[in-house]
């Protein structure tokens, strides 16, 4: 699996998936914002905003991302 930094797209057997896409879908599919995830997970909302715009792919904020949105890491393609 190889990470493509400046934006984040995973690339995989299947294509390439956009993770800070993934990110905000589930954050929006459990009609979170941005300032409701940060308090549930413990971010910052610059940091989350960051996440969503795919400059940022620290494993262990979208682990706590995960964890928030009660999502697997899977859905972010972390093993």
């Amino acid at each position: 699996m190889t990470n493509a930094m400046n934006n984040l797209d995973v690339a995989t057997g299947r294509g390439r998936v956009d993770i800070g896409g993934a990110v905000k879908q589930s954050r929006e599919a459990m009609g979170y914002s941005v300032e409701d995830l940060s308090l549930t997970c413990g971010l910052t909302g610059a940091e989350i905003t960051r996440i969503e715009l795919g400059t940022d792919v620290d494993p262990d904020r979208l682990r706590r991302i995960a964890a928030a949105l009660q999502v697997s890491t899977s859905t972010f393609h972390l093993v």
